[in-house]
């Protein structure tokens, strides 16, 4: 439910009003905004008495949240949510962010040569597999903490913030140390204690939509990061799993699309998962970016085909050059 609040209201006003909600034994949070002021009001899951809550002074009216997921909506809060890494890192902002980074990190000196190789092309952040989730057991599952220790170490001496996924709650030390943004990947999206105890450590998350999900479900994930009282997630479509086989996924731009209307949050787009092959993923890229996606997230390898993990859709380092090249021109 949300109480929106008179343009003439005064903060001693709203301040009476959360009181009120609390009273009530409600939880309140202010929803400051350019049109207006709201309070967003949870846990009124029995009836509230609005009449009450009309008459106190500067109250303008009150609205039902209808969506399943009441933070995340448009309904809750109109306004479009920025996730600020650092100054010069910022999601929502018509500037598209693009992360670039191996799949997998293998030493100091490969991360090295392609941060600084992607850095001069123009990407603002780093990701890169400490923790790699396979599906064989027999595949290379990421260096752990000393993967996390190099590019923790590159990242602040290129000044660039890192991304990397999470898979276990006990890791949550480590990326608390060393990661500027947490990851969560498709197969942990409704992997809700996890969800939980990241979001507690109160640094950005980055949501990916798991393979089968639903929007509604993957909206619902990331209302368990808000509910926690962490507002900065970063929603990430890395396409969805369908008959098809052609390629690895379906770049599900119809979804990323409705969810710039259903949510307040930002949403990238992952073209190397989708994609599954290098070839393709400069035209899902841009097909990306023009549906309003408000970053990119792509797997960059200096030699691809001796990468570690998912080379096979990793862009050489002249092959990135090109696509932000050609990406300057579309979201110019």
């Amino acid at each position: 439910m949300l109480i929106v609040m008179k343009n003439s209201a005064t903060a001693a006003n709203i301040d009476a009003v959360v009181s009120a909600i609390q009273k009530k034994g409600f939880s309140a949070e202010k929803l400051p905004g350019k049109l207006r002021t709201a309070i967003g009001v949870m846990g009124n899951e029995k009836y509230v008495e609005q009449d009450q809550l009309l008459n106190l002074e500067g109250v303008k009216e009150i609205i039902h949240v209808t969506k399943p997921y009441k933070r995340v909506s448009r309904e809750y809060k109109a306004e479009n949510t920025l996730v600020k890494i650092n100054d010069d890192v910022i999601f929502g902002t018509d500037e598209p962010v693009i992360i670039a980074g191996p799949c997998a990190v293998e030493s100091q000196e490969q991360f090295t040569a392609i941060a600084e190789y992607v850095q001069k092309c123009g990407a603002k952040m780093l990701r890169g597999g400490a923790f790699k989730p396979r599906t064989s057991p027999y595949a290379f599952r990421g260096l752990k903490e000393e993967g996390l220790k190099i590019m923790s170490k590159v990242g602040k001496n290129l000044g660039m913030p890192i991304v990397s996924e999470i898979l276990s709650l006990e890791d949550l030390p480590l990326f608390e140390k060393y990661v500027d943004m947490i990851q969560i990947g498709a197969r942990n999206m409704q992997n809700f204690d996890l969800l939980e105890h990241v979001a507690d450590l109160k640094k950005p998350i980055l949501l990916k939509r798991g393979m089968s999900a639903t929007m509604e479900e993957y909206l619902l994930a990331a209302e368990y990061i808000l509910n926690r009282g962490n507002s900065k997630v970063v929603l990430c479509e890395r396409g969805i799993r369908t008959f098809e086989n052609s390629t690895r996924n379906i770049l599900d731009l119809n979804t990323l699309a409705l969810i710039q209307i259903e949510s307040h949050l930002p949403i990238i787009a992952d073209p190397s998962h989708a994609a599954g092959r290098f070839d393709v993923v400069p035209l899902l890229a841009k097909a990306g970016i023009a549906a309003g996606a408000n970053g990119l997230i792509i797997e960059v390898h200096n030699n691809p085909a001796e990468a570690l993990s998912d080379g096979k859709q990793s862009l050489t380092l002249k092959n990135f050059e090109k696509l932000m090249k050609e990406l300057n021109l579309i979201s110019s």
